[in-house]
């Protein structure tokens, strides 16, 4: 009755409250979690357990925070691993040589870096694919075993469909992994549209300050728990107990922090249609946005994430060394408003082909739109363009 209770409660109630700590008082009543900065365990006696043995294996704030990622994914697992990209490393550990991955074309850079120089390097085989607007069912062959998205996609926005690809992939006996970085647990929750494994760079939404790295793996199948499990502690990506910490403090104002970097992202993504020296803008939200149904379908909203083109590589050049409040910076999903340039930053690596056939040109920016003041960031965005433009 209980579970029944916790499962009905709301995400926002999620990311505060784990039920099963609820009522224990084995911390002295502290309302933080707190940091066992503990590298081994005690054992009462032979052949006894405390339940820890050794922090690579194991650390109750790790597992604090793991519980709770997979209360807001619906899982029944969650890893916490030491960045978003050794969380989808050790995954790949899934897979053998000669075995065969579909991926989605426009992916975060990172992850083409990952499967094209070391897991190819380990006999694995790719076939990239727009996954939102091909025939994924063509590519799958024998020793196809999963399909690796991102929805929406870095930094493209491309839309799939979570649910359609899931009833491909179990017809066909295989993995659907899904990229839900973007959106957040707050949002989307893939697992619920029949994903198998959700995969986050903790460092961004449910971090949500810019100040500290971490990734996961959520499953809701025993056997990807079991292995996964076994991995961590063979490998020892695990997350240390103070970066834990400062997650778990994150995810708290999880809810709140969505809402209001969602609302700053409609305005300000309006706002750049507007303008004559921008070409494009690519945000889930708007209605012509080939993806609009498809996230209101599985989505509970459309993220703050956008990506724009301007005119002129000059224009691009001239906005990210003009701008003072909003940043040039990597990374996405904290408070503060970044602005990116793909080119040279996240999808530097990529190979030219690849970035114009998805789009990446020299005139691509993406923004993470924070939770700042909407007419302060309109303030900037104004001044900013009409230096560039020369007024």
């Amino acid at each position: 009755m209980r579970q029944e209770i916790y499962m009905a409660r709301e995400i926002e109630t999620k990311c505060i409250h784990l039920e099963e700590a609820e009522g224990a008082l084995n911390h002295f009543g502290a309302m933080a979690y707190p940091i066992y900065q503990s590298a081994t365990y005690a054992h009462p006696g032979v052949g006894q357990s405390t339940g820890y043995d050794y922090s690579r294996l194991q650390n109750p704030t790790r597992e604090h925070l793991e519980k709770t990622v997979a209360s807001l994914e619906n899982g029944i697992d969650a890893l916490a691993f030491s960045s978003g990209m050794a969380a989808i490393t050790l995954m790949m550990e899934l897979f053998k040589p000669g075995d065969h991955l579909i991926v989605d074309a426009d992916l975060y850079g990172g992850s083409i870096r990952l499967f094209n120089h070391v897991s190819e390097k380990n006999g694995i085989e790719f076939s990239s694919v727009d996954c939102h607007k091909e025939n994924v069912a063509a590519y799958i062959r024998e020793n196809t075993k999963a399909v690796y998205i991102e929805t929406p996609t870095n930094p493209m926005m491309n839309v799939t469909d979570i649910k359609a690809l899931a009833e491909i992939t179990k017809k066909h006996n295989i993995l659907l992994i899904v990229d839900n970085t973007f959106l957040s647990p707050y949002f989307q929750n893939p697992l619920n549209l029949g994903a198998d494994i959700v995969v986050h760079s903790g460092t961004k939404y449910l971090g949500g300050h810019n100040d500290t790295l971490a990734g996961f793996l959520v499953t809701n199948r025993e056997d990807i728990s079991e292995r996964f499990r076994f991995l961590i502690k063979t490998t020892g990506a695990g997350l240390a107990p103070f970066d834990c910490f400062l997650i778990q403090r994150g995810i708290k104002t999880l809810g709140v922090r969505m809402d209001r970097a969602q609302e700053n992202a409609i305005e300000i993504a309006k706002w750049l249609k507007e303008q004559d020296i921008v070409k494009k803008v690519v945000y889930p939200g708007f209605k012509e946005h080939p993806g609009y149904e498809i996230m209101k379908k599985q989505a509970r909203g459309f993220g703050a994430m956008l990506t724009f083109e301007l005119t002129k590589k000059e224009y691009a050049i001239n906005i990210l060394e003009k701008v003072r409040m909003i940043k040039y910076a990597e990374s996405l999903g904290g408070v503060e408003t970044l602005i990116t340039y793909p080119m040279t930053q996240t999808h530097a690596d990529v190979p030219e082909h690849i970035r114009k056939q998805n789009g990446i040109t020299d005139c691509v920016l993406r923004m993470s739109v924070g939770i700042e003041n909407v007419k302060d960031l309109l303030n900037e965005l104004e001044e900013v363009f009409a230096e560039v433009r020369g007024e």
